[in-house]
């Protein structure tokens, strides 16, 4: 790959620019993804949540959890989960328990494959190492301008 600047011109270069630039081609290509196979990415979300989860949760309890990732917010959650129930993948108890329904669970296991094929793509070239440092360092980058991520 072809960098756009040498060493001494990249490091003047800002974060928030390429913070950016890398957000969008990686949150674009994983919707356009899980648009190909039916879904939306919240919808991901939630059948993640309730497939990974060790007992059953709660609407309110994934709802809480996923609110806040990329700013979507309660209302749309709430809606992502509506739709996933509206799909046959998910059931939801009295209590607003959530669990997996055989459509559901098979559904989740053709996304989870490719989110799996997406990670490698997104991570060709990048050594674990590489990628710990990029994590630690876009945090340090939240830290130092008193910025919050959505689980702290």
């Amino acid at each position: 790959m072809q960098y756009s600047h040498d060493d001494a011109e990249l490091i003047r270069q800002p974060i928030g620019y390429w913070s950016w630039a890398a957000y969008d081609a990686v949150v674009s290509r994983t919707r356009a993804a899980l648009a190909g196979i039916g879904t939306t990415q919240p919808q991901w979300w939630v059948l993640a949540q309730v497939a990974r989860a060790e007992s059953p949760r709660t609407r309110e309890e994934v709802t809480r959890v996923l609110s806040g990732y990329l700013r979507t917010g309660a209302t749309t959650m709430e809606e992502e989960i509506d739709t996933t129930v509206a799909r046959g993948w998910i059931t939801e108890d009295g209590a607003g328990r959530l669990s997996l329904t055989p459509e559901g669970r098979a559904f989740f296991e053709k996304a989870a494959a490719l989110q799996d094929e997406l990670w490698a793509e997104r991570h060709a070239g990048i050594s674990d190492e590489e990628y710990l440092t990029t994590l630690k360092v876009l945090q340090r980058f939240i830290h130092n301008t008193g910025g919050r991520a959505w689980h702290h």
